[in-house]
């Protein structure tokens, strides 16, 4: 199936792909502290690719868990960096 996206727009928010999920874990690499768990993307094709992950944030031992949007760009050449995390 097609996306219907124009260029440069955003994709709508889909289940993670193996590669996905790579670039997620590759950004987030020795990141301490909060534990991000991603259950949505979206993804835009720049030079390169930005990709908007919906996580679930906790920080252990705390039960309590809230939502945030992690900002993730992968350059053409280059490792996988976290733009901004805003919580929602």
């Amino acid at each position: 199936m097609a996306e219907n996206t124009m260029p440069g727009g955003w994709s709508a928010y889909h289940d993670l792909t193996p590669e996905d999920e790579s670039v997620f874990h590759e950004a987030l690499a020795g990141f301490v502290g909060v534990h991000y768990t991603p259950f949505a993307v979206s993804t835009q094709v720049v030079a390169g690719m930005n990709y908007k992950y919906k996580c679930e944030a906790s920080m252990p031992p705390s039960d309590v868990i809230w939502e945030v949007i992690i900002e993730i760009f992968k350059p053409l050449h280059g490792s996988a960096h976290i733009v901004s995390i805003i919580r929602i």
